[in-house]
């Protein structure tokens, strides 16, 4: 399969089950390219990460990621030709499960954090932060056309689920949590 269509030069781009040309600025390309830089900084996350359990669980949300950017791309009509599954409360579940086993191994959280540790655990605070976009992507688009209402809630979880893999990481190198200015000066 090529990897360039020679079609997309002029700004425009075709999404599955979409017969009309949209442009690389439309809400919907928005979207899916705001998940695909995500799904890209999970990878750095695993690259720079030599925790097995953890890259094994950001795996999985890599692989939850590519369908949650099927649905958007086809408006979930590629659920209904092929034997995928959408993303489902049960994988917003085993998101809020996994946010729950690693926060009993964590300190408990009263404040803000500043983004920061080592390189895999900053990574994971970016990651968040992208996700965050990816979400006020996904919710703009969903005021201009219908999203499956369980890939925005997959998407507004996994940044919680971001952020502890970020508190974990630096918990096990022994990175201390940074509490802003404003915390440390009025304790």
């Amino acid at each position: 399969m090529p990897i360039y269509t020679k079609k997309g030069d002029k700004g425009g781009t075709k999404l599955p089950y979409d017969k009309r040309n949209r442009s690389k600025s439309d809400c919907r390309v928005q979207s899916l390219g705001e998940i695909d830089e995500l799904n890209s900084l999970i990878g750095a996350v695993i690259a720079f990460s030599d925790k097995k359990r953890i890259n094994a669980l950001l795996s999985r949300v890599q692989h939850d990621l590519f369908r949650v950017q099927l649905d958007i791309a086809s408006k979930g009509e590629i659920f209904r030709d092929k034997k995928i599954n959408p993303i489902s409360a049960d994988n917003i579940a085993w998101l809020e499960q996994q946010i729950d086993a690693l926060s009993k191994k964590l300190p408990e959280l009263s404040m803000f954090i500043v983004p920061g540790g080592s390189k895999a655990g900053s990574l994971s605070q970016f990651a968040r932060a992208v996700c965050r976009r990816a979400e006020r992507e996904l919710s703009g688009l969903n005021k201009k056309e219908p999203v499956n209402p369980q890939a925005l809630a997959y998407i507004n979880r996994l940044s919680d689920f971001l952020f502890t893999i970020a508190r974990f990481i630096n918990h096990q190198e022994h990175f201390k949590e940074n509490y802003p200015d404003y915390y440390k000066n009025n304790k």
